[in-house]
């Protein structure tokens, strides 16, 4: 905003004059805009730093032509040094405007979080903020899961306060808009592995092996991770954000003063969709990467479709369906919970949001991760 006084089209300008009564006036003129620059403060505050000390400090604006908020920034900057060496400040030559602006500018405290300053701390002292950053994090994570399993509970015996309605909708979502995705990354997957399996048996001759490889490596993990990875980026995110949306309308505070949990009202028929819809996610991922590595022994093997479909069939167990459905399960949970947790702790802002759905992304990759890992070291042990 600009405001136009007496004079314009004038460069800005400053001048500094004492009077007999121990005053110190200072002159402004001209034109202070942002645009066109505006004059160092250095020399006032020189002056106010020479002996005698002046008593106060008044304003001639009477050759003050247009200004903006370069001039504001001027005369707030004198603020401290008049302040500190306790000079009276007199603003009756300034402009109405000007001294309202200013008014109203020292009326607001700045908050104390508003500056960012540089502060040095010790290796020691980051290591215990860290430290107990991470174990205020795992607490929060262990009782958002422990309210989460009694809401399940609650769920199962039929005390639970959800909508059918927005049930059916989360498995929708989860499920049958999911597998165009699921589909496309199944097929390339299975297209890779089987590339590069051929490529290392066609040197023992051991090509018809590629069936075995990609059908017990889809069947018994690659299935049911890819499928994880893909639903933590598509459906962990969107929790994350719908939540935390919701977290910034105040929805949830709603809920909660309506007596309503809102873990059982939002965070459950999400948790119930992926548990439900991952295992047969899986399932379908390791159909189509199977069908996707027939196709590089088809095409690239000369094998017959009916070899690659027996070889298939022999080198699947059971025990390997039944395994990539238990990890399909396990890692639909970990992703609705992941969303969920990061989406109840978004902040009340855009930017908040946008970061919960990050967090949840990362978070539901990790624990996917770790869980794989955690699961092919217990089928080990088992002899699975």
């Amino acid at each position: 905003m600009t405001h136009t006084g007496a004079i314009s089209s004038q460069p800005a300008s400053v001048a500094v004059e004492r009077t007999a009564d121990g005053a110190l006036v200072v002159r402004l003129g001209g034109d202070w805009l942002l645009r066109d620059g505006v004059p160092s403060a250095e020399a006032v505050e020189r002056e106010l730093g020479n002996p005698p000390r002046p008593r106060r400090v008044t304003f001639d604006a009477s050759a003050l032509g247009a200004w903006d908020t370069g001039l504001l920034t001027f005369l707030l900057s004198l603020k401290d040094p008049v302040t500190t060496q306790g000079i009276e400040a007199d603003r009756s030559g300034l402009p109405e405007g000007v001294r309202q602006l200013i008014a109203l500018a020292e009326a607001v405290p700045e908050k104390s979080d508003a500056r960012a300053e540089d502060i040095e701390h010790g290796v020691v002292e980051r290591i215990g903020e860290t430290t107990i950053a991470i174990g205020a994090s795992l607490s929060e994570q262990l009782e958002f899961v422990g309210s989460a399993t009694l809401a399940f509970g609650r769920m199962l015996i039929g005390k639970a306060r959800y909508r059918r309605a927005d049930m059916w909708l989360q498995i929708q979502q989860a499920g049958v808009e999911a597998l165009p995705i699921v589909a496309l990354v199944s097929f390339l997957l299975g297209l890779i592995l089987a590339f590069v399996g051929a490529i290392q048996l066609q040197a023992f001759g051991a090509q018809v092996y590629v069936a075995d490889l990609v059908g017990i490596a889809m069947a018994r993990d690659m299935g049911a991770l890819i499928a994880a990875i893909v639903m933590a980026g598509r459906s962990g995110g969107a929790y994350a954000a719908q939540l935390g949306s919701m977290n910034v309308n105040q929805e949830i505070d709603a809920l909660q003063t309506t007596g309503v949990s809102p873990l059982e009202f939002l965070v459950l028929p999400r948790m119930t969709a992926l548990f439900l819809m991952m295992p047969l996610l899986a399932l379908y991922a390791a159909a189509v990467g199977i069908l996707g590595g027939a196709a590089v022994g088809t095409g690239m093997l000369d094998l017959s479709l009916t070899t690659y479909y027996q070889q298939t069939i022999a080198a699947i167990s059971l025990r390997d369906v039944v395994g990539g459905v238990v990890k399909g399960a396990t890692y639909g949970i970990l992703i609705a919970l992941a969303g969920c947790l990061r989406g109840m702790q978004s902040g009340r802002s855009a930017s908040a949001v946008g970061d919960a759905a990050t967090s949840a992304v990362v978070t539901g990759i990790v624990a996917i991760i770790t869980a794989a890992g955690i699961y092919s070291a217990v089928f080990y042990v088992l002899g699975w």
